[in-house]
């Protein structure tokens, strides 16, 4: 199915091209979802998830956090208005104060009007805009991982809803075995071919298979609500079809698949936080040369009729020297975010190699137990029941057999389970979905 890719492809884009693809197909699978009413595909989980999920609700508030930032970063240095007024009374009785026989006024009043500002010098302006517009790119990358998170746990808990549904029909065939053994050891107590011991024995066994089936069907209904509490609907009934646990995607080869890995967002977050940094830096460094302050303006005296021009500048010393811890900073965590992201591939290709060989051994169990191992048993439990109804065969031969069928069945269902776990581990890894690129997912 075109689906999964397209959503794959639409959360590794960029910006308003990936919400358009993304909001279609959410609302895609919400009008499929309602007219089914009862059927669940992995597709619909994920569009409502996408569409639902308050983890995500949080970037929106960010960006426009981030709008807001930028506005500010745009802005230049704002100009200043002063004003400044001193007045003078010259008392009589202080002849050191008095005022002059030529002056007839016995206050004076000055006004000092000035207009400062600040002349930004190292281009700090756009340096401050180059930070915002870093911190978008981060922000996208975030969102873009934490989508693919979400992703990769919609899968996760589908999985477990599709084997605990798979569980449940175990369960049942179980207690059907059961009661079918309990009959036949019944009749042969009847017969007195066999002692009542068996019988009891049957009858105990149909009890515990009985609880073992409200069990699973119990786990079956806490993965439904944890699946559903995805998008925010806990209690939501539904139903989902248990034969998707056996549709497998075609592999590829582990280099194929690390080559994408390299690629996923949590790794190219580490690009943008590195020119985020970097952006920092170059902030940093322009700081360190000083800003040029500057006022002008007029000194007024209407008490003798003066007016003077003032304009002067200041230039703060030492600013390069003051700014030499803050660059060292900026520059240790540049260097920090490169050895992070070698530390992340190198604990990545561990991780995505043990996922490719986990998922591979259990493709391989459920090949065999499908093919090989269960057939045998089933034929091998319908001729012990012949032979124990005949008298041939012990009450624990028939106990054996039937387990060792049951066990064998139950293990091709967490195989099953380990594979489409694994599966979307890879896929979260390498950010696409499973297989070659050009075949289309069956997810």
């Amino acid at each position: 199915m075109d689906f999964y890719r397209t959503l794959c492809e639409s959360v590794a884009g960029r910006a308003t091209a990936k919400f358009l693809v993304v909001g279609v197909l959410c609302l895609f699978a919400q009008a499929t979802f309602a007219q089914k009413g009862d059927l669940l595909t992995l597709p619909d989980a994920v569009g409502l998830t996408l569409a639902q999920n308050p983890e995500l609700a949080v970037f929106p508030l960010q960006k426009r956090g981030l709008d807001g930032a930028g506005q500010t970063a745009a802005l230049k240095p704002a100009m200043e208005l002063g004003v400044e007024t001193e007045y003078k009374h010259f008392s009589e009785d202080n002849s050191a104060n008095s005022p002059d026989p030529e002056d007839d006024a016995d206050n004076e009043f000055e006004l000092t009007v000035t207009l400062s500002s600040v002349v930004e010098l190292g281009n700090k302006r756009q340096a401050r805009i180059d930070v915002v517009n870093a911190q978008r790119d981060l922000l996208i990358a975030d969102e873009q991982a934490k989508a693919l998170d979400l992703l990769a746990e919609v899968i996760r808990r589908y999985a477990q809803v599709l084997a605990a549904q798979e569980l449940v029909v175990l369960a049942e065939e179980k207690v059907s075995l059961a009661r079918e053994t309990l009959g036949a050891v019944s009749t042969r107590v009847t017969a007195a071919a066999s002692p009542v011991s068996e019988r009891l024995r049957a009858e105990s066994a149909l009890a515990k298979a009985i609880l073992a089936e409200k069990n699973d069907q119990s786990m079956l209904e806490y993965y439904k609500h944890a699946l559903s509490a995805l998008w925010g609907q806990p209690s939501q009934s539904y139903q989902v079809d248990s034969a998707e646990l056996y549709r497998f995607e075609p592999g590829v080869s582990f280099e194929v698949l690390y080559d994408r890995a390299q690629e996923n967002p949590a790794i190219a977050r580490f690009a943008s936080e590195e020119r985020l940094q970097a952006s920092r830096l170059r902030l940093t460094q322009a700081n360190s040369r000083p800003d040029v302050g500057w006022y002008a303006g007029l000194r007024s005296n209407p008490a003798v009729d003066e007016t003077a021009v003032l304009a002067g500048f200041n230039i703060p010393l030492f600013a390069a020297k003051r700014n030499r811890g803050a660059e060292l900073t900026a520059l240790t965590e540049l260097d920090e975010v490169m050895l992070r992201r070698e530390a992340a591939l190198l604990q990545l290709y561990p991780q995505l190699y043990l996922a490719v060989t986990s998922r591979e051994q259990a493709l391989n169990t459920v090949s065999t137990l499908q093919d090989s191992v269960i057939p045998k048993l089933r034929q091998a439990l319908a001729e012990v029941d012949r032979a124990y109804r005949r008298g041939r065969d012990s009450y624990v031969d028939l106990i054996s057999a039937r387990e060792e069928l049951l066990n064998a069945e139950r293990a091709r269902i967490e195989a099953a389970r380990s594979v489409l776990l694994f599966g979307a581990e890879i896929e979260q890894l390498t950010a696409r979905p499973l297989g070659p690129l050009g075949v289309d997912s069956s997810k």
